[in-house]
Formats: C-alpha cells, structure tokens, sequence
C-alpha cells in the first residue's frame, strides 16, 4: 500500500462513501498513534500532540492550519498549554473518509519539524 503521507486528498462530495472496516483495518496501522472516536455518532481520527509550551502548541496548530488549507480538508483543532488536539473526520459525508487517513499522516509529519 502507498504511504499515507506521500498521498493527496481528493475532492470529497456529499454521498461518498465512508471507509470500510476493511480500509479501515489496511489505513489504520499507518496512523497508529490516531485514535478512532465517535462522537455525535460520527466517527473520527483524533490524536493529542504534547508541546513543551503554548507557544510550540500555538506553532504546530499553525502548521496543521496552514496543512489543512493547502489541502481544503479541515480539522477540529484543541490548542492548549503544551498540547493540541487535532480531529480529522469528513464533514460532507459524517463520518472517516480516506482523505482523513491522509490528513493524520501529513500532521504526523508535521511534527518531526
């Protein structure tokens, strides 16, 4: 399978599909430290990212926003003293699309920089 991260997000349209638990089982393991969450019974990609400061938590919610813009997908975003919390989920169709799976991989990056 090709790396999430090296992937681009395609155009999401009211009515597509959701993944499957099959694609969810092949895209998961690639995201491993991305926790799957219902919420509002709409399932997500959730992660918290810890920071030394606010003002690193400030600069990485920056870089997902700027990721996120890039992309024309956008996530939940939580930023707080020494952590932020970034939720992924498709607003179109309610639920986890491919295109989320890739978003958590580009923001996994995000912070090897």
């Amino acid at each position: 399978m090709e790396d999430l991260s090296t992937m681009q997000c395609e155009a999401c349209r009211a009515g597509a599909p959701q993944v499957t638990e099959t694609e969810i089982q092949e895209l998961h393991p690639q995201v491993p430290e991305w926790e799957i969450i219902e919420e509002n019974n709409i399932r997500r990609l959730q992660r918290i990212f810890k920071f030394g400061n606010f003002a690193e938590a400030l600069d990485f919610t920056n870089k997902v926003g700027a990721l996120a813009e890039e992309a024309g997908h956008h996530p939940a975003i939580l930023t707080e003293y020494g952590q932020v919390t970034v939720t992924w989920w498709s607003h179109k169709i309610k639920g986890l699309h491919k295109n989320d799976f890739i978003m958590a991989a580009k923001t996994d990056q995000l912070q090897q920089y």
